[in-house]
C-alpha cells in the first residue's frame, strides 16, 4: 500500500537535503537522508524536486546555451545563508546596474555554475566557453560565478587576465572590491594589484595544508608567471586532490589558442588539478570555435557554450555601425546605427601613422583636421557632461593609430600644443574660436539629438562655462607597455587623452570614453573588434560618443556587427535535443579583406556554407554621381527586359492598385535578369553570382523553378507623382525613396543609402494575405512556406530619380537620370527540407597586410 506524502513533508525534507548537498553532493545527500531513516517515498519526491529544478535552470531560455549530452546539473541558485553572492548584489546596486540587469546576471551566473561540476565530486575536468560582448560586463558575470562557486565549496580561483599588467591590475582591484573585501576572513589574495604570481614562502604542500581560506590568484598569460605557477603547483602533490578549482580565462581567444608557448603552459597548469573547471570568457570567440575538438590538449569548449544576452543600456557594434539583415528579420525592426561615426579622409592617414615599421623611426604625426576635430569634440562633450552631472566621473579620449611606442610619444607635443592654443583662445574669448566651436556643437547635437537617447540637451553657452577648466585639467597620457605614465582612475576623477597601442586595445576599460580617433589597420575579426573600446554603457552621455575612422574601417565594423549577430543566432539555433558542442559548428561569414582570426588559429577551420532560405535581399545603395548614370540605365533596361519575358512566359495575375504581378515565371528569366542587373557593391548580401548559384542548386533539388515577378508602384493619390512605363502594359506611378544624410566630416561620396526598400505588404504581393499590417516577418515567412513553398518572389521598384523626402532627417535621392531608378527585392521561401547551401568563399589573404600580434611580450614578467 502506497504511503501518502504531504507537500509539507517534502518541503521540510528538501531543506535538509540542500544543506547536505552543499557539503557533499546531491547523491550523497540522498544517501544521508536514507541513513537517517527517512521515508523512501519522501526521498524520492525530494530527488524528483531537485532534478526538476536543475533541469529548469539548465533549460532557461536566457542565457541560451548548449551542453554535452549527459551532463548532470546540480546548482539550484543562491541561499539566504550565502555570503559572497549577496556582496556582489550590493556592489551592482551601488553601481546602479538596475533591477533588470541584476536579474540577468543572477540567472546567467546560476546557469553557468550549474553546468560546472559539484565541488565534492571525486574528480572532474570541465571546459566551457561564455560568449559576451566587448565592454559589456563579462567581468561582472565571472565575478558572480566565482561568488556562487565559493558559496558552494570551490576553494581555489585562478583568473587568467590578458597579457598586460594594466588589465591584470584592473581585474585584481575589481575582484578585491567586489569579492574579497566584503568577506576578508574567507579569502586570501595570493597575488596583489602590484605583483603578479610569485611562489609564496615555503613549499606548496605546507602552504595548502595551512590555508583554510578560499584563495584567489590573478595571473597574466605570460610565460614567466605561468611557469612559476606550474612549478609551484608541481610541488603541492596530493594536496591538490581535495581543492576544487575554478580557472577563469579572461580574453580566452588571446594567447590561449594556438600559441607555441602559452597554450602548452596553460594545459600543464590545468592538468595539475584533479578537480578543475575551466571557463573561457570572450567577446570574440572566433578562434575558440575553430579549435579542433578532438585535440585533448587544446581548449575547445566541449562541455558547454553559454551565450550571454546583451545587457540593457549597452551600446555595441550594430548600434554604432549598423549591420545587414539576417534570415527571418524584419527590416523595419533593424536599427541602422546612430550617426556617431566621422570620416578620417584617406589622405590624412599617412599623417597619423607610419606606412611601415621601417618608416616609424622618422615618423612624426601631424595635427590633422580630423585629429583636431576629435580632440575639440572631446572637450566640448566633457564640458556638456559637467553641465548634466551624474554618471561616470571620468572622461577619456582614445587615440589609436599604431603599436609603435616611439610614435605614441611623438603625439604628446602636438596635443599639448593644441591644449595651450585652446586655453589662450578661451582666455581671450576669441570670436573665431567660439563661433567655430558653437557651430560644431550645434551641428553634432542635431545629428544625434539628445532626446533620442534619453539625455538632456545642453546649450553651448552652458557648457562654455565649464570648458576652460576641462581643457586645463586634461592630461595627455602615453599608455603602452614601455611607458611609466599609465591611465589611473583610482585617485579621483580623470580627464585624459590616452595615446597607445595594445595595452589600450583589449580588456582594459577606458572609463568615460567619449571620443576616439582610430586608424590602425588590422584585419583579423577578433583583433579589430577587441579594439572597439567605445562599446559599453554610456549613462548620462549616450548621445555624445564620437569615433573618427576611415570609411573602410567603418565598413569593416559594420561587417563585424553582422558576423557577431549571425554567430549568436547560430548558437541560439542549436539549443535542440541531441545538439552539443561536439556535434555542431558555428558559421562565420568571411570578408574579402579580413581574416577571421590569425592563420595559426585556423588550422582546423573549413569552408563555411550559408543559405538564402527565408531571406529578403534588396537594393539599398545607389550611385547618384554622374558616373552612375550608365549603371542606372543598364539596370532600367534589365528591368524592362524582365517584364517582357515575364509577360511572355508567365501568367498576368490580378493584384492591388498600382502594382503588376506575373506568376509562373521560369527561373531562367530570373537568372537572365540577375546576369544583367547590378546591385551596388556595398550591398554585401546581394551578390548576384552567389544568388544565381543558389537558385540553380535549389532548382536541382526541385524548388525555385518558378517565380512570381511583381512591380510595386505608388498608390498615393498625388498628381505630382510621375508614372513609369516598363512596357508590356505595365505602367505605374513611381515610388519615392529618399536617402539618409551622409555620416562623417568628409564629402558625400555619391553612394546614396535608402536603408529599406521593401515593406511587409509588398512581400505578400503573391500571397493570400488580407491584412499584413499586423504580421511579423516570421509570419510572412511561414505564410509563404504554406502557400508557395517552392516559388520565389522578385519585386521591381520604379523609383522616382528626384525622390524628395517627406520625413525629417532625410535628403532627396537626386539620381542622375531622366528615366527611372530601379530597386530590386528578392524574397526566398524557407524550404521544408534541408536547404541547399551556398559556399562562403574566402579571398586569398596572402597579400593582405595584417598587423600581427607581438608575441615577444608573452616572455615578459611584469608589463
Amino acid at each position: 500500500m502506497a504511503v501518502e506524502v504531504s507537500e509539507a513533508q517534502v518541503e521540510k525534507a528538501y531543506e535538509v537535503f540542500l544543506k547536505y548537498a552543499d557539503v557533499s553532493s546531491p547523491k550523497e545527500a540522498a544517501d544521508d537522508l536514507e541513513a537517517m531513516g527517512m521515508n523512501p517515498a519522501v526521498i524520492q519526491k525530494v530527488r524528483e524536486k531537485h532534478e526538476a529544478e536543475t533541469v529548469r535552470i539548465r533549460n532557461l531560455d536566457e542565457p541560451p546555451s548548449v551542453w554535452l549530452d549527459g551532463r548532470i546539473t546540480w546548482y539550484t541558485g543562491p541561499k539566504d545563508t550565502d555570503r559572497n553572492w549577496p556582496a556582489i548584489v550590493r556592489s551592482m546596486q551601488k553601481k546602479n546596474f538596475g533591477a533588470a540587469n541584476i536579474k540577468s546576471v543572477d540567472e546567467a551566473s546560476t546557469k553557468i555554475l550549474s553546468l560546472l561540476d559539484h565541488p565534492k565530486q571525486n574528480a572532474f575536468q570541465t571546459r566551457g566557453l561564455v560568449v559576451g560582448f566587448v565592454q559589456s560586463g563579462k567581468t561582472t558575470n565571472f565575478t558572480a560565478v566565482m561568488a556562487k562557486a565559493a558559496d558552494r565549496g570551490y576553494k581555489l580561483f585562478i583568473v587568467l587576465s590578458g597579457i598586460h599588467n594594466t588589465l591584470r591590475r584592473q581585474t585584481q582591484l575589481r575582484l578585491g572590491d567586489d569579492l574579497i573585501h566584503p568577506n576578508p576572513a574567507q579569502w586570501y589574495e595570493v597575488t596583489t594589484p602590484e605583483k603578479d604570481f610569485s611562489p609564496p614562502g615555503g613549499n606548496a604542500k605546507a602552504y595548502f595544508a595551512s590555508k583554510g581560506q578560499t584563495m584567489l590568484l590573478v595571473v597574466k598569460k605570460n610565460t614567466a608567471p605561468l611557469r612559476k605557477l606550474r612549478d609551484w603547483l608541481d610541488s603541492a602533490g596530493e594536496y591538490l586532490t581535495n581543492i576544487p578549482t575554478l580557472i577563469i580565462d579572461d580574453e580566452a581567444d588571446q594567447s590561449t589558442v594556438a600559441t607555441a608557448k602559452i597554450n602548452p603552459l596553460l594545459y600543464e597548469v590545468v592538468s595539475k588539478f584533479p578537480k578543475v573547471g575551466y571557463i573561457g570568457y570572450t567577446a570574440t570567440p572566433f578562434a575558440n570555435l575553430l579549435i579542433n575538438p578532438g585535440n585533448e590538449q587544446d581548449f575547445y569548449p566541449r562541455d558547454f557554450i553559454v551565450n550571454l544576452p546583451q545587457p540593457s543600456g549597452y551600446h555595441g557594434t550594430e548600434v554604432l555601425f549598423g549591420r545587414e539583415l539576417l534570415p527571418g528579420e524584419d527590416p523595419s525592426e533593424l536599427e541602422g546605427g546612430f550617426n556617431m561615426i566621422r570620416t578620417v579622409p584617406d589622405e590624412e592617414v599617412d599623417e597619423l601613422k607610419p606606412k611601415t615599421k621601417k618608416d616609424a623611426a622618422d615618423f612624426y604625426p601631424s595635427m590633422t583636421h580630423s585629429l583636431r576635430r576629435a580632440v575639440e569634440w572631446f572637450w566640448l562633450a566633457t564640458a556638456a557632461r559637467k553641465v548634466r552631472g551624474g554618471g561616470n566621473p571620468h572622461s577619456t579620449m582614445l587615440i589609436h593609430t599604431t603599436t609603435d611606442t616611439a610614435v605614441h610619444e611623438r603625439f604628446k607635443y602636438p596635443l599639448v600644443e593644441l591644449r595651450e592654443r585652446m586655453l589662450r583662445g578661451l582666455d581671450t574669448r576669441s570670436t573665431e574660436l567660439l563661433d567655430r566651436l558653437r557651430s560644431v556643437w550645434v551641428r553634432e547635437t542635431a545629428l544625434v539629438p539628445a532626446e533620442d537617447l534619453g539625455a538632456i540637451p545642453v546649450a553651448f553657452e552652458a557648457l562654455l562655462e565649464h570648458l576652460p577648466k576641462v581643457v586645463h585639467d586634461t592630461k595627455v597620457v602615453i599608455d603602452n607597455y614601455r611607458s611609466t605614465d599609465r591611465l589611473n582612475y583610482e585617485s579621483g576623477p580623470v580627464t585624459a587623452i590616452a595615446v597607445g597601442g595594445n595595452t589600450l586595445s583589449r580588456g582594459l576599460t577606458l572609463e568615460g570614453l567619449i571620443s576616439s580617433l582610430f586608424v590602425r589597420a588590422v584585419s583579423a575579426y577578433d583583433t579589430l573588434l577587441q579594439m572597439g573600446r567605445w562599446f559599453g554603457y554610456r549613462n548620462h552621455y549616450a548621445d555624445l560618443p564620437r569615433i573618427w575612422m576611415t570609411d573602410e574601417l567603418k565598413e569593416w565594423f559594420s561587417h563585424l556587427a553582422t558576423v557577431e549577430a549571425e554567430m549568436r543566432q547560430d548558437i541560439n539555433r542549436y539549443m535542440n535535443p541531441g545538439v552539443n558542442p561536439l556535434n555542431f559548428a558555428v558559421r562565420l561569414r568571411t570578408h574579402p579583406k579580413m581574416s577571421i582570426t590569425a592563420k595559426a588559429k585556423m588550422t582546423s577551420a573549413v569552408r563555411a556554407t550559408a543559405a538564402y532560405g527565408g531571406l529578403l535581399v534588396e537594393s539599398r545603395f545607389f550611385d547618384v554621381t554622374p558616373d552612375g548614370t550608365p549603371w542606372l540605365q543598364r539596370n532600367a533596361a534589365a528591368a524592362r527586359e524582365l517584364i517582357g519575358r515575364a509577360a511572355k512566359d508567365g501568367i498576368r495575375t490580378q493584384s492591388r492598385e498600382e502594382t503588376a504581378l506575373f506568376t509562373g515565371v521560369p527561373h531562367e528569366d530570373v537568372l537572365d535578369f540577375l546576369s544583367s542587373y547590378s546591385f551596388h557593391e556595398r550591398s554585401s548580401d546581394a551578390d548576384t553570382v552567389r544568388i544565381s548559384e543558389y537558385i540553380r542548386r535549389r532548382v536541382r533539388a526541385g524548388a525555385l523553378g518558378q517565380w512570381s515577378v511583381g512591380v510595386i508602384g505608388n498608390s498615393q493619390d498625388n498628381p505630382d507623382i510621375k508614372s513609369c512605363d516598363l512596357g508590356n502594359g505595365v505602367d505605374v506611378r513611381m515610388v519615392r525613396r529618399s536617402r539618409v544624410p551622409h555620416e562623417g566630416d568628409g564629402e558625400f561620396d555619391g553612394v546614396a543609402d535608402i536603408k529599406t526598400l521593401t515593406s511587409r505588404r509588398d512581400e505578400a504581393l503573391d500571397l493570400n494575405a488580407p491584412n499584413t499590417t499586423s504580421m511579423s516577418r516570421k509570419d510572412l515567412v511561414d505564410l509563404r512556406r504554406h502557400q508557395r513553398p517552392t516559388e520565389g518572389l522578385l519585386l521591381l521598384y520604379p523609383i522616382e530619380p528626384r525622390s524628395e523626402p517627406t520625413a525629417k532627417r532625410r535628403l532627396a535621392l537626386d539620381a542622375p537620370t531622366d528615366d527611372v531608378v530601379v530597386g530590386v527585392a528578392l524574397v526566398f521561401p524557407e524550404p521544408r527540407d534541408k536547404d541547399s547551401n551556398v559556399e562562403y568563399m574566402s579571398a586569398d589573404l596572402s597579400q593582405v597586410v595584417v598587423e600581427e600580434e607581438d608575441t615577444s611580450i608573452f616572455d615578459q614578467d611584469d608589463v
